[in-house]
């Protein structure tokens, strides 16, 4: 069937038959295959713990940048606290906690955690009620473990600010949801009919298409496809995130999504666009990778210095890499200490030989790492 009689893909009289070139694919394939490959090399020569520091940190990425590109900003140490209590590793303090964050922790974890249990309505309405423990988004008063009913007006699927806000494309009305849902849970549930990594993008793809929820559920159709990857990886451990790759590419990715909205049932360009950026995606897990062995190699030579809780977590920020310049004021604001407290810390910590003064010129001294050894 062509595009032109219908605006939308779930208009068309063969939907949901999801067609692709899968020669034009195939290269891209097993290209993201090989990346995979690679960073899994590296991740057994690495050892269990830094494994788990490894997946810490892309877990923790991929719960906060799955809600930045819906304009909500997590707090990281919280998000990342809330992960290492729930896998048993120990950070040293914990940040505190709120039920929000733990709701979107509770879901990145059970989509990937437990990848291969079934998917079905009461799964995908628990992850809903954990993204909106209050029963609101914002000020407006959601239908939270439900599919939406349209009350006021047909979903449509909108990105910028308040008053300029582009509509990309308009889902199945509600009354549509109990069929469409049904059927998409019966084909995720199925024995696989394509390859893996196809199946993720199909997954994520027809679930943004059908947007049952009132919100939540770009969150929700990342999860899938992050649940999908682990089946396709034959690992629940993730050591990379495609939310943060998409959020990187937001535009390209809301752009990718209108056209095939309005496109036809063909989602070849969709699913070239889906492994060319999963493939970034893993290249930047090995960038990550050089972050955590960093870590590892710093505190093999400074672990046994005798350091309290502000120098810690300012030292980790710095390893993380630090945005902007340590100051002495950012010292104080970021541990909550006084201006002469934070003195006094980096004046012990440059005396150690942690830290050394920036060569870079500016109005405050500023500060960073000593290089830790290769």
């Amino acid at each position: 069937m062509k595009r032109g009689d219908y605006r939308y893909i779930w208009q068309a009289r063969d939907w949901p038959n999801w067609r692709y070139d899968l020669a034009a694919l195939a290269d891209p394939m097993a290209e993201v295959s090989r990346a995979q490959g690679l960073l899994m090399g590296r991740l057994t020569d690495a050892g269990m713990p830094l494994r788990d520091q490894a997946s810490l940190a892309a877990l923790t990425e991929d719960a906060v940048k799955t809600s930045e590109i819906e304009g909500e900003r997590l707090d990281v140490e919280s998000v990342r606290s809330s992960i290492a209590r729930r896998l048993g590793l120990d950070i040293g303090a914990l940040a505190p906690v709120d039920r929000h964050v733990e709701g979107i922790v509770d879901m990145v974890l059970d989509a990937t955690a437990n990848c291969h249990a079934p998917v079905s309505r009461k799964r995908l309405f628990g992850w809903h009620a954990a993204l909106f423990p209050t029963g609101y988004s914002g000020l407006d008063e959601i239908r939270v473990g439900r599919w939406r009913d349209d009350a006021r007006g047909p979903m449509q699927v909108v990105s910028g600010p308040v008053g300029r806000q582009h509509v990309h494309f308009e889902a199945p009305p509600a009354d549509h949801l109990e069929a469409e849902t049904r059927q998409f849970l019966d084909w995720i549930n199925a024995p696989p009919g394509e390859p893996a990594l196809l199946r993720a993008g199909i997954g994520h793809l027809w679930f943004v298409t059908l947007h049952p929820f009132d919100d939540g559920n770009g969150r929700i159709a990342r999860a899938i496809g992050d649940l999908l990857l682990a089946r396709a990886d034959g690992s629940p451990q993730r050591f990379y995130s495609l939310s943060a790759q998409i959020q990187r590419e937001r535009k390209a990715y809301y752009d990718i999504l209108e056209r095939t909205q309005k496109g036809t049932l063909d989602v070849t360009e969709w699913l070239a666009w889906f492994l060319e950026t999963l493939h970034r995606a893993i290249d930047q897990a090995q960038h990550d990778l050089d972050t955590v062995l960093a870590r590892a190699r710093f505190w093999q030579r400074w672990g046994a210095q005798p350091l309290n809780e502000r120098q810690v977590k300012l030292l980790n920020r710095l390893l993380d890499g630090f945005e902007g310049k340590l100051t002495t004021s950012k010292w104080a604001a970021i541990t909550r200490c006084s201006p002469d407290t934070a003195l006094r810390d980096i004046s012990d910590l440059l005396a150690r030989g942690l830290l050394r003064k920036s060569d870079a010129g500016g109005r405050s001294t500023s500060y960073e790492l000593n290089e830790p050894p290769q």
